[in-house]
């Protein structure tokens, strides 16, 4: 059954919006009629035709902390026992933003004309992943929906919360650096000309510091937008660039081998790839089915092709443990838990444990990494201006010189 969104009048002329399910339009006025409402308009919940995956939203009806949000709320109501239509509709029913109504109501359409719950969802790629799709089909098939959505729930907020740690502890050198650079910039371009300015008409020698600051502020007010647009240009090809797979994974795979951010990027892929692994896998999932998955996940492209790769061995009859051994991108202690989880049957045990543990190590090093750089850009910084100060100062304390 369809979910029309309406616009009507109620009995005291106010104006009331929302979402009705009906076979089609004219019963859905009818229905309107029927609750004391002139109906002003009624108009289907659309799908984009172009779209081969269904439904396409011009923006996301659920960020991630939603989505976690939402998918634990849908497992506390489904294993609480209540039908799955049921709980859609109460979680349609407290749901505040248009879109997120209107993205359930159109799956819960789609459950109520046959469609099983992993399919619906399909409707929306955008909104629910592979991942998501695969492991609810999984829950469905195996009778346990609710106990397989809190795991789902719990591995979007862990994912959550490793995004959100690393992203908060990168966030302050990052800003001290911007930060920095506005300043220098601002002293060489404005401060430094200025002052300096008045110890060019002594026709005394100026310092060789003096001398190389005036001309990089002479350098940066000439030249310094070509800099800035060069530089802004070469973000541009580079975005361009990346849009080629072969170049994306040339450039994933450099990445990987600078000394701080290729292991904390090794780390973070090899976390999310072994919990969604073995999320999968205790879902009841084939593991070359979730192997795929999992690998779509990866968001270095050369670690994808690793794991796409080690898949390929699977297929073959390797183990999963000496196929991911295989592959050195991907951090040693996911390829040992693997190994373990094999011998004593407690595959996705195993490939949990091992996400915590590089999700906790790929924290300890965010950490330290943002720790050993806050006092380092202080430093330069500081040495910096340090440097353009003396510069200022050196023909002063000279001419002083002179005079006496």
């Amino acid at each position: 059954m369809p979910a029309y969104k309406f616009e009507a009048l109620d009995a005291d002329g106010r104006m009331q919006t929302g979402l009705i399910e009906a076979d089609h339009p004219r019963a859905a006025r009818a229905l309107l009629r029927e609750r004391g409402l002139t109906p002003l308009g009624v108009e289907v919940v659309t799908q984009v035709a172009d779209s081969p995956g269904g439904l396409q939203w011009r923006r996301r009806a659920f960020n991630r902390a939603a989505l976690a949000v939402w998918t634990r709320q849908l497992a506390g109501l489904v294993g609480a026992g209540l039908p799955l239509e049921r709980a859609l509709t109460a979680l349609a029913d407290e749901c505040e933003h248009p879109k997120q109504r209107e993205l359930m109501a159109q799956i819960k359409a789609e459950v109520n004309a046959g469609s099983s719950f992993a399919r619906a969802l399909g409707q929306a790629p955008h909104e629910f992943d592979d991942v998501y799709r695969g492991v609810v089909a999984a829950g469905e098939s195996s009778g346990a929906l609710g106990r397989v959505l809190e795991s789902l729930a719990d591995d979007l907020e862990e994912r959550q919360a490793l995004r959100a740690k690393v992203i908060g502890a990168m966030a302050y050198p990052a800003i001290v650096s911007v930060i920095a650079v506005v300043i220098v910039t601002f002293l060489l371009t404005y401060v430094v000309p200025q002052i300096a300015q008045s110890f060019v008409t002594t026709k005394k020698a100026l310092p060789a510091l003096t001398v190389f600051m005036l001309a990089l502020s002479a350098f940066l007010r000439q030249w310094g937008w070509v800099l800035l647009l060069g530089l802004l240009g070469a973000g541009a090809l580079l975005a361009l660039a990346l849009r080629d797979e072969a170049f994306r994974r040339r450039f994933d795979a450099a990445w990987l081998g600078l000394p701080l951010f290729g292991r904390l990027a090794r780390g973070y892929n090899g976390a999310r790839f072994a919990a969604t692994l073995g999320m999968l896998a205790g879902a009841g999932v084939p593991i070359l089915k979730a192997l795929q998955a999992a690998a779509e996940t990866l968001s270095n492209r050369a670690m994808r092709a690793d794991a796409l790769d080690a898949l390929i061995q699977i297929r073959e009859g390797a183990p999963l443990g000496a196929a991911l051994g295989s592959k050195k991108r991907f951090p040693g202690l996911l390829a040992m838990f693997a190994r373990l989880g094999e011998q004593t049957g407690k595959l996705p045990e195993m490939l949990s444990r091992a996400g915590q543990q590089l999700g906790a190590e790929v924290q300890r090093r965010a950490l330290a990494a943002a720790t050993l750089l806050e006092p380092l850009l202080i430093v330069v910084m500081g040495a910096v201006v340090m440097l353009i100060v003396l510069s200022v100062l050196q023909p002063i304390i000279e001419l002083q010189s002179s005079v006496r």
